[in-house]
């Protein structure tokens, strides 16, 4: 059934020949495709080639090119276009355009393969099996080749130098090397929470990178103790501020500082001074803080006072510092300081202290309770064992006392029999300088303690109060209602101060905890000046306190320049402003095999307790715990405990 119509050699067999729609349009091919023996052949297999003319199968190139290319009748045209419908029945009317004579129609029966399936095609041995052939492969092999060998080793090789790269390099390097700094970072090798390094300009490590390394071992002032450094501060670095958030160890405080011997006694000698972080930064190599006469916060003067708190602190070691002091020998009234505190307390912020200063004591009795005294008054001694008949303590209590009931908010810890350990923010001074009577300067080098023996004296016997320098001797001043001290008192060098020689001086103390070992030594001009022993602090009967201890506290150390007539005249007509105290440097030590860093160490928990009470560390406008709206641990002594 031949058609007088030309085919289109696209179209398929059971397209519509209708020429009222062109885009539908696909004629039945001609007679000649239907009838011939290669159009048979194409119909029993779509996809097979013709054959050549050769009788040899057409190759696949020759057998894709359009009908024209091929010798065959020109592609039909409709109405001038080419009329072959493309994909989805689309006419296509481009005229003489490559797709009109290189397009394959949707019927693979006209492309002109024979697709048959008894046709062999020369890819066939790829996807056909052959059982004898592929015996061989069908029963397995091994790895043990050459090439797998290669394969495995290039494996364990990569295997290798990763696991090198990420854990042995950083082993191999804590051995070969020193251990790494945490560089005021959170984790080892100063990365923060998120693993990043603080980009941070100047030296950021514990150990100041200008730190002399013939000072990184010292011996020790108090026997042949071999001490490592692990802690300091050259200040070497010029224009360093301390701001909050300025360095990682320091920060300035911005207050007016009341909290000396408590907030009544002191507000009746205020010298209207305030501590600007303004008047603390760094300048040819030295620590500078500056006191200076100017109105600021309603006050007349301004000075400076920084700390490690919370930052950086030590238990039991060896402080040292390079100090050149203000002003000149013989004018009274500077107040020049270089002390440590217990890191549940923070200097200057009264709620923090408040029950903690300057307990240091572990032991549950009448001391922990305040006024060192029962409900009923008793005891006696301590009612009226304080200067004149007065009371010994005004004290509130110790608020973290060993008598503290269960269920009640501790930092602890918390001991085998279920008590606490009695914790509290002790301090110890490297020195407190100041213009005597005679006009002379000197310091005073102490500790100060809570409870307190019957009228401030502690067992001061030469077994317990022992004094290395001629130029020391026991501090005439004991104590009083708000702290009992252990001081000694000496002349220092008189040029080193900023208006004679300007020359630098080294101060510090050496002290170690436990009973009955424990002390501290002071040093003054770079040798040790005097020691108190623990047993000088030892149970008192008259009223009825037990063992003190020497702080076992994690310590932070206090920088600062003020003024105050708590210790002597301040003789403004003679003070010459601005005054500067200058350190050189600031380093601490510790026995190698005691080594103890940190603010929150083992066996002494206070993060958490900070944290749950940051107000009272952060708010200096909160005097007391009570102004905070906080109220004392119940103590077992005389609360009922559930």
């Amino acid at each position: 059934m031949a058609s007088n119509k030309p085919a289109y050699p696209f179209a398929g067999p059971n397209a519509s020949n209708s020429s009222n729609n062109p885009f539908l349009a696909q004629p039945s091919p001609p007679a000649s495709l239907v009838h011939s023996p290669m159009n048979q052949q194409q119909q029993r297999r779509p996809f097979a080639a013709p054959p050549s003319p050769g009788g040899s199968p057409m190759s696949s190139t020759t057998s894709l090119l359009p009908p024209s290319a091929r010798g065959g009748p020109p592609s039909p045209q409709r109405n001038g276009n080419l009329a072959p419908p493309g994909p989805m029945g689309q006419s296509l009317k481009h005229k003489n355009s490559d797709s009109s004579m290189y397009g394959l129609g949707t019927d693979p029966s006209f492309w002109g393969a024979d697709l048959a399936a008894n046709v062999p095609e020369p890819d066939d041995h790829i996807h056909n099996p052959d059982p004898r052939r592929d015996r061989k492969n069908d029963k397995g092999g091994t790895i043990f080749t050459s090439r797998g060998i290669a394969n495995l080793g290039c494996l364990f090789l990569l295997a290798a130098m990763l696991l090198t790269l990420f854990a042995g390099f950083p082993i191999i390097t804590y051995f070969l090397e020193h251990p790494l700094s945490t560089l005021g970072g959170y984790n080892l090798g100063g990365i923060n929470e998120t693993g990043q390094v603080p980009d941070m300009a100047g030296n950021w490590a514990l150990i100041d990178k200008d730190t002399p390394q013939d000072v990184y071992t010292k011996t020790a002032y108090t026997d042949s103790t071999e001490m490592q450094l692990i802690f300091s501060d050259e200040f070497n670095v010029d224009g360093r501020t301390f701001y909050p958030g300025d360095d990682p160890f320091w920060e300035a405080v911005d207050l007016h500082y009341w909290f000396v011997y408590g907030f009544d006694h002191f507000m009746q000698h205020s010298t209207n001074t305030w501590y600007d972080p303004e008047q603390l930064t760094t300048k040819g190599g030295n620590l500078v803080i500056t006191l200076d006469r100017k109105p600021t916060h309603g006050l007349d003067y301004a000075g400076g006072m920084m700390a490690t708190w919370n930052k950086f602190c030590f238990t039991g070691g060896l402080l040292e510092v390079s100090v050149m002091l203000p002003g000149a020998n013989d004018v009274q009234g500077l107040w020049p300081a270089v002390w440590t505190m217990g890191n549940l307390g923070r200097a200057g912020f009264g709620a923090s202290l408040d029950g903690m200063w300057p307990y240091s004591y572990d032991v549950c009795d009448v001391g922990t309770l305040p006024n060192q005294t029962f409900p009923d008054g008793t005891p006696e001694a301590a009612a009226t064992g304080g200067w004149e008949g007065h009371s010994l303590s005004y004290l509130p209590g110790q608020r973290l006392s060993a008598c503290t009931c269960q269920g009640e908010i501790h930092p602890g810890p918390i001991l085998s029999d279920g008590t606490f350990k009695g914790r509290s923010a002790p301090e110890i001074d490297v020195f407190e300088a100041q213009v005597g009577g005679n006009g002379v300067g000197h310091v005073s080098q102490s500790a100060q303690f809570a409870p307190y023996n019957h009228e401030y004296k502690w067992d001061n016997s030469s077994e317990n109060a022992i004094f290395h320098s001629p130029k020391f001797s026991l501090n005439t001043y004991r104590g009083g209602e708000y702290q009992m001290t252990t001081s000694g008192v000496g002349d220092v060098d008189q040029q080193c101060f900023e208006l004679e020689g300007k020359c630098f001086s080294v101060y510090g103390f050496e002290y170690k905890v436990g009973v009955p070992e424990g002390f501290i030594t002071w040093i003054s001009e770079g040798t040790a000046s005097w020691t108190a022993k623990v047993t000088g602090l030892g149970p008192d009967p008259l009223v009825e306190i037990g063992q003190r201890i020497i702080p076992d506290e994690p310590l932070y150390l206090i920088i600062n320049l003020g003024m105050s007539e708590n210790f002597g005249t301040v003789d403004l007509a003679r003070l010459t402003f601005p005054t500067q105290m200058m350190v050189d440097w600031i380093r601490v030590y510790q026995p190698k095999d005691q080594i103890n860093i940190g603010c929150d160490p083992d066996g002494f928990p206070t993060t958490p307790y900070i944290n749950q009470y940051i107000e009272a560390y952060t708010n200096p406008n909160l005097t007391t715990w009570e102004q905070y709206g906080q109220i004392f641990p119940k103590n077992r002594l005389v609360d009922n405990c559930t």
